[in-house]
């Protein structure tokens, strides 16, 4: 009772001191580390489950992307690649969480593994590109979620956000890598075509996932989440409308094809070249999408409240 009664009392002095002397910026700062030093000091005057606050979580996450479009039409997950994450996440209760992210994903596909489609094995396209997104979310737990109460530690969760992502896509010919779109592959940028203008190497990103975290102990938490991404652009894989002329790529200076002729049309690799201008290359009415499914490891950032006196 006098160790509740003396840490109360110096927890009012300080607040009192603060407002006096520290500008708004300082004053959760000293406060924390005011009763930090205070716990230490007086260990049985404060109660963990009156005392701490969960204030949010700064988290790290590893595990596997994929991409589905034009070159992956039914949705298979056959070639996953490496996806990172790092993240903060704002609690706001128990329940409703806001977080800011940052994420890498690699990302790939090609025509060959499409062997019960005989066009689209034919046509022989391939491309990876690395995605950058940066996103805003929120989360909702279905169950209360406060690490250091057993009954408590356990909960799935839904998340919606949107975000900014950059990508670039490239190819492999003759074992060197060719960025796809400086090289307009579907007439971007020709006086042939002058309504395909060349895309963006950015865009924007609707993610949308489910996911499962769980306390280990009041400081770390685990968790899985899938979070899949609806985007705005049709050219993750530089796929989307029509084969163009051959006119449009103009031969190098020794009359060899230019890169930007072999790559959009790779067919002549398995035979007869199939890219007669018109031919749909790609579809444009649908965008292209990607998934990742990570592990989340968490590290909860908590304050401290002022004990009363009883």
């Amino acid at each position: 009772m006098i160790d509740d009664f003396i840490t109360a009392g110096l927890c009012r002095c300080s607040k009192i001191i603060l407002n006096i002397i520290y500008p708004d910026m300082l004053k959760k700062l000293s406060l924390l580390v005011f009763l930090t030093l205070g716990i230490f000091l007086l260990p049985t005057g404060v109660h963990a489950q009156d005392a701490i606050v969960q204030e949010g979580e700064f988290g790290i996450g590893l595990g596997a992307g994929h991409y589905f479009g034009d070159l992956n039409t039914r949705a298979s997950l056959n070639r996953p690649k490496m996806a990172a994450t790092v993240f903060f996440r704002k609690n706001f209760n128990n329940y409703i969480a806001a977080r800011i992210g940052a994420s890498f994903a690699r990302l790939g596909y090609a025509d060959k593994y499409n062997t019960k489609n005989e066009y689209m094995y034919r046509r022989n396209l391939s491309f990876n590109t690395n995605v950058w997104e940066l996103s805003l979310q929120g989360d909702f737990n279905f169950f209360r979620f406060m690490p250091g109460e057993p009954e408590y530690r356990f909960t799935p969760y839904v998340t919606l956000g949107v975000g900014v992502f950059s990508y670039d896509p490239f190819a492999y010919l003759r074992g060197e890598k060719v960025y796809l779109r400086p090289i307009g592959t579907e007439g971007q940028g020709s006086a042939l075509y002058p309504d395909r203008k060349q895309y963006s190497t950015m865009a924007i990103s609707i993610p949308f996932g489910a996911g499962i975290k769980y306390a280990l102990n009041e400081r770390f938490n685990i968790g899985f989440e899938v979070l899949y991404r609806f985007t705005n652009t049709d050219y993750l894989d530089d796929v989307s409308t029509t084969y163009v002329s051959p006119e449009t790529f103009p031969a190098n200076p020794d009359g060899s094809p230019s890169q930007a002729l072999l790559l959009s049309d790779r067919s002549y690799e398995l035979g007869q070249p199939i890219g007669i201008p018109g031919r749909q290359r790609g579809n444009s009415k649908q965008k292209d999408h990607f998934v990742t499914a990570m592990v989340h490891l968490t590290f909860n950032l908590q304050s401290y409240r002022c004990p009363t006196a009883n």
